[in-house]
């Protein structure tokens, strides 16, 4: 059986144990001050005994793509070395750190974030296709604004290299491996999708090929460049399968489709792949959960979610559509277990299981008869617990309520952390009592000297 204190190798770089951190918003930037943010936002998740830490999308060009405020870039090669510092503060822990590499396409600011729009009001969305009938509905409406460039095919290929570079630039800094961004209504899962992928180039799918061939012929170019720009340096990917589309949706990537791209992926040489279901747009099916009344209902933050959506009215039917979303989705815990299970069975790489999880309990199960998966990871449970691994690893279960009120502020800039009271007041309790100080044994975590 194996155990979450048991190591794994990834791409031939070995990880000190099965949890990781996944991806998240840092909210940190591009600029000076960034690689401070990153460090004191990653290191107490490294202190605590995580073995892998995930840092979060961070976009490959030097304009446009960034789905959210405040977004890191890494296309600049001396800021990228900058980031130096986070790297050394992970290892000084004994952690590994991957960086993720993004593009939000069409998922971009520009799309759906008023303020932003009216700063760069000629910035234009990296297109897969011409959009799908469904987003230009929303456009003519107005609640959208759709200014979309298709990309070429000789542009798609400088879009790889360009993820290539970047890898090596992190390579250079000190990351361990490289994380794509392939879901979540970026830009690698519209090239992976039906719903957006209509190309008739070597990027799409061609009359006899399945769906998603042309983006595994994208993620095939990425992988290419990154092997020529940063070496073998371990590459993970996210496979999406589409399964929780809304009902209008008609082509969208099947549980089948998702396990198929999985099988090519290994193929092509991917080091671990991550399996997630998700929808055809960026919608409530990425942080399933309560509705977070908190949250939207904060009176700090209601003339800037105007700012965001264009309006109160605006901002108030976004609202209206996130809470009806929050009923629409399973949130049991590790949603993506099945997908995984069926990748596992399929692929010689690790798979990596996220999706809901907060206790010993799922991880031990996921990781040993269950064999869902290799890895286990958790991203909102570290905004409220940042050195939470101390505890996970030791057998006690996060404190997270999975209530969103982290999450909806992050679309008007805000930093990722908790902010529900009842969680805050228990973490500081357990702080006070020495919970988080990590012990050094052996390996298993509970004997041993205490570090300070």
């Amino acid at each position: 059986m194996t155990d979450l204190t048991d190591p794994v190798s990834i791409g031939g770089v070995e990880v000190p144990n099965r949890l990781y951190r996944a991806p998240v918003l840092e909210c940190a930037g591009t600029d000076e001050r960034t690689a401070d943010i990153l460090a004191d936002e990653l290191e107490p998740t490294a202190e605590s005994g995580v073995g892998l830490v995930f840092q979060g999308a961070s976009i490959v060009t030097p304009e446009g793509g960034c789905a959210a405020p405040n977004m890191t870039r890494v296309h600049d090669p001396a800021f990228v070395a900058g980031l130096e510092r986070v790297t050394e503060a992970i290892h000084a822990h004994e952690g590994k750190v991957f960086v993720q590499l993004a593009h939000g396409g069409l998922r971009s600011m520009s799309t759906w974030h008023a303020e932003y729009r009216q700063r760069n009001p000629e910035e234009r969305q990296l297109a897969v296709s011409r959009p799908p009938w469904q987003l230009r509905a929303l456009d003519r409406a107005g609640l959208v604004s759709l200014s979309p460039r298709v990309l070429s095919t000789d542009e798609v290929y400088d879009l790889a290299e360009q993820f290539g570079r970047c890898a090596g630039y992190a390579v250079d800094a000190g990351y361990d491996g490289i994380h794509l961004s392939a879901a979540n209504m970026s830009l690698i899962q519209q090239f992976l999708s039906p719903f957006y992928n209509r190309r008739d180039d070597e990027f799409g799918d061609g009359p006899s090929d399945p769906p998603g061939s042309g983006g595994v012929r994208f993620l095939e170019a990425i992988h290419d460049a990154i092997r020529e720009y940063a070496g073998d340096v371990p590459l993970v990917t996210k496979v999406p399968a589409e399964t929780v589309a809304p009902g209008f949706v008609r082509r969208h990537l099947s549980f089948a489709d998702g396990v198929r791209i999985a099988a090519r992926l290994d193929e092509v040489g991917y080091d671990a792949l991550v399996p997630v279901e998700v929808s055809t747009f960026w919608d409530m099916s990425i942080v399933r959960g309560a509705f977070p009344d908190r949250a939207w209902a904060a009176s700090d933050l209601q003339s800037a979610y105007a700012a965001v959506f264009g309006g109160r009215l605006r901002a108030r039917a976004v609202e209206l559509l996130n809470r009806l979303q929050a009923r629409r989705f399973d949130h049991e815990p590790g949603w993506n277990a099945d997908f995984c299970r069926a990748v596992r069975n399929r692929v010689d790489v690790p798979v990596l299981l996220e999706g809901g999880l907060k206790t010993r309990a799922h991880c031990d199960r996921y990781l040993g008869e269950d064999g869902a998966a290799n890895l286990v990871g958790m991203a909102r449970p570290f905004y409220a617990e940042p050195r939470l691994g101390t505890r996970l690893l030791t057998g006690h279960d996060a404190l997270c309520e999975r209530c969103n009120n982290c999450t909806i502020p992050q679309v008007a800039g805000k930093p990722g952390r908790c902010r529900t009271p009842s969680v805050v007041r228990a973490r500081g309790r357990l702080e006070a009592e020495g919970a988080y100080e990590r012990n050094i044994s052996d390996g298993d975590g509970t004997d041993g000297e205490r570090r300070e």
